[in-house]
This record gives structure tokens, sequence and C-alpha cells, in this order.
């Protein structure tokens, strides 16, 4: 059964396409059947993957032009599929809300139901209606965190938006956990805001800590993730830990 799972958070530079295509490319190297969509009209999730623009064709051929999603669909450098993204993802997002057709991935991924075993998605730092179409379809919602203060403020007011469309029985969405990106614990700032996530979403915040890391940087500009290009490195082992702790958030529950 697919398991959709939104990375999402409203403010933007906090991991949030790193940790959608790491996280990918970690499910992906357990063999595990791992989709990508790329719903960030920067389409940064799409370089990342190793995919050209003049060869991308997005959510919105399958929208304007009927183009079948398993058409859109590419094979990454890093062994998951993706549905790359561009900036035409901002004539889909008018086109949602103008048509009143909240809720047409939930419907367009019905077809993936047994193809694939995990289906990520990499959403734009706002929350708009291409973010709520993510948290419409998703089972669950990881929520990438900055150690900053004003980072926390965010987070509310993501699970709120969460909480409201479940409580609408719009989506039977919930947040899986908060996730700790750029950490540096030689920082007192990280470290207090560290604690006090820990105090108040104590069963949110997951274990792993992804720490700043030059190699995860760097590895987009070649078309591959981290753990592709410097396996060894210390957030490459974050990611791949990250992806063992949702799996038995998700699998063995």
């Amino acid at each position: 059964m697919n398991k959709i799972i939104a990375i999402a958070n409203q403010k933007g530079g906090v991991g949030k396409t790193t940790t959608a295509v790491n996280l990918a490319a970690s499910l992906a190297s357990t063999k595990r059947k791992i989709l990508l969509i790329d719903l960030d009209p920067q389409g940064n999730a799409s370089t990342a993957a190793g995919i050209e623009g003049a060869n991308r064709k997005t959510l919105c051929d399958h929208y304007f032009d009927q183009v079948s999603l398993e058409d859109c669909t590419q094979s990454s450098t890093d062994d998951y599929k993706i549905i790359p993204g561009d900036e035409g993802l901002i004539a889909l997002e008018v086109a949602i809300r103008n048509d009143n057709n909240q809720g047409f991935l939930t419907k367009s991924l019905a077809d993936f139901e047994n193809k694939f075993d995990y289906t990520i998605i990499d959403t734009p730092p706002t929350l708009n209606q291409l973010t709520i179409e993510a948290l419409f379809c998703a089972s669950g919602t990881l929520i990438p965190l900055q150690c900053e203060y004003y980072s926390l403020e965010g987070v509310a007011g993501l699970m709120q938006t969460i909480e409201t469309l479940s409580n609408k029985n719009m989506t039977s969405n919930r947040v899986l956990g908060i996730v700790r990106t750029m950490v540096d614990m030689r920082n007192n700032l990280a470290k207090e805001v560290s604690e006090e996530l820990e105090k108040h979403f104590s069963n949110l915040v997951f274990n792993t800590l992804i720490p700043r890391n030059i190699k995860l940087a760097e590895a987009p500009s070649h078309g591959i993730s981290g753990i592709k290009y410097m396996p060894n490195s210390y957030g490459a082992k974050a990611y791949l830990a990250l992806a063992g702790e949702l799996i038995r958030r998700v699998e063995y529950v």
C-alpha cells in the first residue's frame, strides 16, 4: 500500500527539499519502491534528482493536457521515481482554485495505490493551494525544522492547519513527526530550541538530528542525493538513520 508523506513547512530555508530528496534516496536504498513528487515551482528537488529542465513533464501536463501520471514519471539518479516540478506549477495552483478542484491530486494518485511503497511530496515554502493538495492526499506529514525560535511559530501554524483539515474529515493526514535540520549543537540557540521541541513535542520529535553538512549542500549541483554523492558523510548517515526511524513509525504500528 502506497504511504503518502508530505514534507511541509511554510517557512523557507529549513532543509525541506534536502529532506525530501535524501529521504527518498534513503528509502529507495532499502529496496522499497519510492515516488518523489516535486510540487515546488522552484523545481529544486527535480534538479537534485538529475532531471533536466527540457525533459520535465509535470503535474501541469497531467492537469491541463491529460498526460497520464505514468508518462510524467521519470527515473532519478538514485533509484527512485520522480514527477518533476517547475515554474508552471504556479499556473496549476491558480487553476485548482479557479476550477474549485481541490483534492485533484488525491484522485490522481489513486492509480498508484499498489505501484509504490512510499510517495514523498516536496511542497512549496508557503501554505498555498499546492501545499493544501499535498496535505489532502497525504496520510502523514513530516515537518523539517531549523532550530531557531521563529521556526517554532511556523510549526504551530502548520500543525493547526492539519488538525483543522482532519477535524473536518477532509483528510486522514496526521503529523508523523518533526525533523531537526541543519543542526549545530555548538550553537547555544540550537541547543535551547532543540530542548524546547523535546519538551513540548516529545512524542513527535524524531531522535535523528540532521547536521549542517557541506556534502549535502554540494550534492544537488551534481544531480544526485547526498546519500550517493558522499555516503560516508555525517549528513548521508543521518538521513539513512531518519529513514529507518520513519519506517519504524509508519510500518511497525
